[in-house]
């Protein structure tokens, strides 16, 4: 990595030139390792015996397939950093178009945000369970501070706190495990509580694969530095492990409190259940936090300027703009966290559905187009050109799928703010992010196929 990792960072969108690439393989395994061990992961796999209702097995099963799944389509988002040099929804200009990627582009800005919220709520409780002088509100505002502050200072320094994170979170939640299983003693009934209905089963493999998904729309924002012939193979595998056992653990320790926890309140159960050491353990799954803020605050603010050039092709966006729309991005993030606190768990149940609804047809084009139709080779020039260059202001094949991959799912969605006729027929199984994926990807191939995308490929291949 750069041995300057305090020094700002001068590069937003734009490609960055051959002689500042820097970084291996092993940068991507603790970047997503380090992020993912967190409050947040844990609460996400706590939904598994909470809201789902299922037994520690169901609930191992279900994570694990998810997480395993869902980690594919993140890995394969990773390996187009090296490739291409740009932020991932810059290089969207190239499926869907300069003016077409936008609606894709703000939905995303929207997720930042919400994930930002998210992460600022449980580490506002979290310190909260740990030192009552400092309220919920209070420890929101810490957070936000420490998050803001690494977003400020860009790529090297969040991939140098995520490597902290990796020893200092990792440890912890080893303790975690260690403290609860041998030292308190599981209950003697752990595995005959909940149960396995296959609407929760399969409702917990999505929450785990969407969990994956939703990075795919900035995971190569984090190897965009890396040298070109970084090659697909290492930077998919650290990737891949990097994120699915970075989640995958934390979510595990989320059930298994689920289950152990009398009121369900996981953030003070965690405390509960780790006594004496509850104020170490907390404390660094808070200051973990920061690191996982810090990305989606850095990568919002990335998909914000995306927005504004496509309308000002002109601008070149540098590091003072970067800065001044972070502390714009915190500030909003810090309202909705505020605003939502007190219904927090319903908030993000229903986040997490209309995410997943929006973002797998959208990882279907992407990768399709990229691997299958363009096979890494793209003109990085066009995807700042006012007129969208070789791949123009729209790409009506792409809108089309994508339109349609949204649609197709209304029928089999099953969330608290609405449940399809497919998904009541199924029990209440939520499948419809696997229908979106199964029909926009042969699709979009065959029409990229007929309308000669293939054509505009230019430049170098991928590289093993």
């Amino acid at each position: 990595m750069n041995d300057q990792p305090a020094r700002i960072e001068h590069h937003t969108i734009y490609p960055i030139p051959a002689g500042e690439r820097h970084g291996r393989a092993r940068d991507l395994f603790t970047v997503w390792f380090g992020s993912n061990i967190m409050i947040l992961t844990i609460v996400t796999g706590a939904l598994a015996t909470v809201r789902f209702q299922l037994s520690m097995l169901a609930a191992i099963l279900a994570i694990l397939i998810g997480n395993l799944v869902g980690g594919v389509f993140m890995a394969l988002h990773a390996a187009q950093g090296p490739q291409l040099g740009v932020p991932q929804m810059v290089q969207s200009r190239g499926q869907f178009g300069s003016f077409g990627a936008i609606f894709v582009v703000a939905l995303v800005v929207i997720m930042y945000l919400g994930f930002v919220a998210s992460n600022l709520v449980l580490g506002g409780e979290s310190l909260h369970s740990i030192a009552g002088s400092i309220s919920d509100r209070s420890g929101i505002v810490l957070i936000a501070l420490l998050s803001v502050a690494a977003a400020i200072y860009g790529y090297d320094l969040i991939h140098a706190y995520a490597r902290w994170m990796t020893w200092l979170c990792g440890a912890a939640l080893a303790a975690c495990f260690v403290w609860i299983v041998a030292v308190d003693g599981l209950p003697l009934d752990l595995w005959q509580r909940g149960g396995a209905s296959a609407g929760g089963f399969l409702g917990m493999i999505s929450v785990g694969a969407l969990w994956q998904i939703a990075y795919a729309p900035y995971v190569s924002d984090y190897s965009r530095y890396m040298p070109a012939d970084s090659g697909v193979r290492p930077t998919f595998w650290a990737s891949y492990w990097g994120c699915v056992l970075g989640s995958a653990l934390p979510m595990l320790l989320g059930a298994l409190l689920g289950l152990i926890v009398p009121d369900k309140n996981i953030v003070a159960g965690l405390a509960s259940a780790t006594q004496p050491i509850s104020v170490a353990i907390v404390a660094i799954f808070s200051v973990g936090i920061g690191a996982t803020t810090a990305m989606n605050i850095y990568c919002g603010v990335l998909s914000t300027i995306t927005v504004a050039q496509t309308f000002k092709a002109e601008w070149k966006a540098d590091a003072a703009a970067r800065i001044a729309l972070s502390l714009i991005f915190i500030v909003l993030a810090l309202a909705m966290a505020l605003w939502g606190a007190k219904n927090f768990m319903v908030n993000y149940e229903n986040f997490l559905s209309l995410l997943l609804c929006v973002m797998a047809p959208w990882t279907a084009i992407n990768l399709v187009d990229f691997y299958l139709v363009q096979h890494g080779r793209y003109d990085v020039a066009s995807f700042f050109a006012a007129d969208g260059g070789i791949y123009g202001r729209y790409n009506t094949t792409a809108l089309f799928c994508y339109a349609l991959g949204v649609l197709v799912q209304v029928p089999f969605l099953a969330t608290d703010l609405y449940t399809g006729p497919a998904a009541r027929a199924l029990s209440g199984v939520d499948i419809s992010w696997l229908i979106s994926i199964a029909i926009v990807s042969p699709l979009y191939y065959i029409l990229a196929q007929r309308s000669g995308r293939a054509r505009l490929a230019g430049g170098t291949g991928l590289q093993a």
